[in-house]
């Protein structure tokens, strides 16, 4: 070592502190508060460095009052309507019981770990989804814009559902319920019963007629609907209420509104099962077909089913997420909240039917009467000889079996005529054959079964409000993926927001609540959410696994969870997922290719629905919905890519301190070419390893007072920062 090495090592600490000294005395007597706070510098040990990590902006972030609120949270996110009015749906149209197979298999593939995925990312990164895409690649930031659109056309129309139900509920506190009988009309001379609900039925005529009060097509407007006005409002006002403090108050009431169902499902079980003809409809519904199980439209829908189940991609999920902490087990929660998702809808799947199969049933039973009273008619008149009917039938109290016994002889003997005698076939396994879903299930179908019940009021209040229930969970998440990225990613109050856009929703939620409302849920639900979804999904992936790196990744959720996760989901991401999620959204274009857009319209002279084609400026609306919904990608993708915003948050400049304050200065040093480069997004700039630096002043530099914005020292540099690689998660 030199003489006089201890000489010079004295002169640079007395320069960096004079340095220091320099740099404190050009402090504004407003930074107090900077001055006290304490600048976090980590050990070059420290590979991966967040934002939040050393500050106390994770513990300034919100955080669930417990692992069972959060679990509910989930919970009622992905437990929707769907799995009520969709999911048995597709069971008995593809199937029965065989469908279960390839819905578990693809629960397996695409379902578990792409929600893996999406809870890893936001609970590493502990932000929304704008902000979590963002930081893995500000290129692909639109991903987390687009989420957002998704989510706001979502929650326009499935609010209303809920705004239905609210108006479904409000009527059931009567006896007999207003949808159980068919209206009387009268005039001068007598009273007949309504020719519109006599040609249909007392539910069917409620629904279109006293709710909705439909028009005729979708560009006959009619009007408002004012009784739907005010539900819809009241949806939107308990909507902003429980979600107004983010999830202090949201994860409260999941406590009721993700349990309130299970209850409700579990005693329209019970109930169920007691009635008469339940059996003949579980026995139905799992009856497995095999034949259908192979046709790829099959695995398509449950492909479809798994993907929209679990709410991947309209950032719920990311949003919850991004609330726990770093070391929560997301792999367990993962796997927890699908399979209870499923068995929720395997769950739901029994009640329909079980309620479906005494329907049935009943309907079964008044189309025996009839015929057998046509059969009556037919051998007083001599058209049928009594001698082909078996001895043991007794007309006044035949059962359904010995109907069909009957029927089946007069087919053959009267093989030529049978037609012309206009007897019907009563088989309960027909009436199950008539497959509904969605509002057809539940506004009608299920409604009309419910009229038959004992006390039949306090079923239908009770089912109603499991309805509220189940769509107020979903929309929580929905919510929750708009206001979460907003507010991590433009700083603003999340009440402010959640208010503003409760009511933007509302006023443009109107047009779902005119006479022709029901036509624009339709459209809404086909073009507005599924293509742009499945999209921003892939993107997920590629962000993830390629431009983030998987190696990388499965070393996060190493350093996350405590255990290496296994190998089976580095497969599923890196290969086999993608390779599902594109064959799914190709079968969906062609799928959407194939059939004619259009919608099923009310006709009231008919009292039946028909199928209308779209006008054009409605196939503008559908398109614009789905363009609309992907345009943050590329938009964001070319600002990225040309500079188009100069973006200095990845500068130095962007510090963290112990108090939590991000101190963000424009960098502009002029002349300086080892500098960060104006303009570049966080992943293009060197990421700095804060060590065990010491601060010195630059040779030559200027004086502070001529630095730029030279407030916190933007005129020193730190020594001995080698070549960084592009910044990690």
């Amino acid at each position: 070592m030199p003489k006089n090495s201890k000489v010079v090592k004295r002169e640079l600490d007395d320069e960096v502190i004079e340095s220091v000294k320099d740099l404190l005395s050009n402090e504004d007597s407003s930074d107090d508060a900077f001055k006290k706070s304490e600048l976090m510098v980590d050990d070059q040990e420290e590979k991966d460095v967040d934002v939040e990590e050393g500050s106390d902006v994770e513990d300034e972030r919100p955080a669930w009052n417990s692992k069972l609120q959060y679990i509910l949270a989930q919970v009622g996110f992905s437990v929707g309507l769907g799995n009520v009015w969709r999911f048995p749906y597709l069971c008995q149209k593809n199937g029965g019981g065989a469908y279960l197979v390839p819905y578990l298999i693809l629960l397996l593939i695409i379902g578990i770990p792409l929600f893996f995925l999406e809870l890893a990312v936001g609970q590493r990164i502990r932000r929304g989804s704008i902000g979590v895409w963002n930081y893995i690649s500000p290129k692909l930031g639109g991903i987390g814009f687009a989420s957002c659109v998704v989510c706001f056309f979502v929650a326009l129309y499935y609010n209303v559902i809920i705004g239905w139900s609210l108006f479904y509920f409000s009527q059931s506190f009567q006896h007999p319920l207003p949808w159980d009988q068919c209206p009387l009309v009268k005039n001068a001379s007598h009273t007949f019963v309504e020719p519109e609900c006599e040609k249909s039925s007392a539910t069917t005529y409620y629904w279109y007629r006293e709710a909705l009060n439909i028009s005729s097509s979708l560009s006959e407007s009619g009007g408002l609907n004012w009784k739907m006005t005010i539900c819809l409002l009241a949806a939107w006002v308990m909507v902003c209420f429980a979600m107004i403090k983010g999830i202090q108050s949201s994860g409260k009431i999941m406590y009721f509104s993700s349990l309130f169902p299970y209850v409700v499902l579990l005693c329209f079980l019970i109930r169920g099962l007691l009635l008469n003809g339940s059996v003949d409809g579980i026995r139905h519904m799992f009856t497995p077909k095999l034949e259908i199980m192979l046709e790829p439209k099959v695995w398509r829908e449950a492909a479809t089913q798994v993907f929209f189940a679990l709410g991947l991609g309209f950032g719920g999920v990311i949003a919850f997420s991004s609330y726990n902490k770093r070391d929560n087990n997301c792999h367990f929660d993962a796997v927890l909240v699908s399979f209870i998702n499923f068995f929720t809808s395997v769950l739901a799947t029994l009640v329909v039917f079980a309620v479906l199969g005494f329907k049935a049933n009943i309907i079964n039973e008044k189309c025996v009467i009839q015929n057998s009273e046509k059969i009556l008619k037919l051998l007083k008149m001599g058209n049928l000889s009594q001698d082909m009917i078996p001895h043991h039938i007794n007309f006044s109290s035949i059962t359904a079996e010995d109907y069909n016994l009957v029927y089946d002889i007069i087919q053959k003997v009267k093989e030529e005529e049978f037609d012309s005698l206009g007897l019907k076939s009563c088989q309960i396994e027909d009436e199950l054959d008539k497959a509904v879903q969605g509002t057809g299930l539940a506004f009608i179908a299920f409604t009309e079964a419910m009229t038959h019940f004992p006390a039949s009021p306090f079923w239908s209040v009770m089912f109603f409000l499991m309805l509220v229930n189940l769509g107020l969970g979903s929309m929580f998440g929905t919510i929750e993926g708009i206001i979460t990225p907003i507010v991590d990613t433009f700083k603003v109050r999340k009440e402010i927001l959640t208010v503003i856009c409760c009511l933007v929703a509302f006023f443009i939620g109107l047009i779902f609540v005119q006479r022709s409302g029901n036509y624009f849920v339709t459209m809404f639900d086909d073009y507005s959410a599924t293509l742009p979804l499945l999209i921003v999904v892939i993107l997920e992936n590629v962000a993830v696994i390629r431009i983030y790196g998987i190696d990388k990744f499965m070393e996060d959720l190493k350093d996350m969870l405590g255990f290496s996760p296994s190998q089976y989901y580095y497969y599923m991401w890196k290969y086999v997922s993608p390779i599902v999620l594109t064959c799914l959204l190709v079968a969906s274009i062609v799928q959407m290719g194939l059939s004619p857009p259009g919608y099923n319209a009310w006709i009231e002279d008919t009292a039946m629905e028909e199928f209308h084609s779209y006008p054009t400026w409605a196939m503008i609306v559908c398109i614009s919905l789905m363009v609309l919904a992907l345009l943050p990608v590329p938009i964001v993708f070319m600002v990225r890519r040309c500079n188009l915003i100069d973006d200095s948050s990845g500068s130095l400049a962007s510090v963290s301190y112990k108090r939590g304050r991000i101190i963000k200065e424009p960098v502009n040093l002029e002349g300086d070419n080892t500098s960060l480069i104006h303009g570049k997004s966080p992943s293009e700039v060197p990421s700095p390893n804060f060590g065990k630096n010491i601060y010195r002043k630059q040779t030559g530099s200027p004086t502070l007072d001529t630095a730029p914005n030279g407030r916190y020292g933007i005129g020193y540099l730190m020594a001995d920062m080698p070549d960084m690689p592009e910044s990690d998660l």
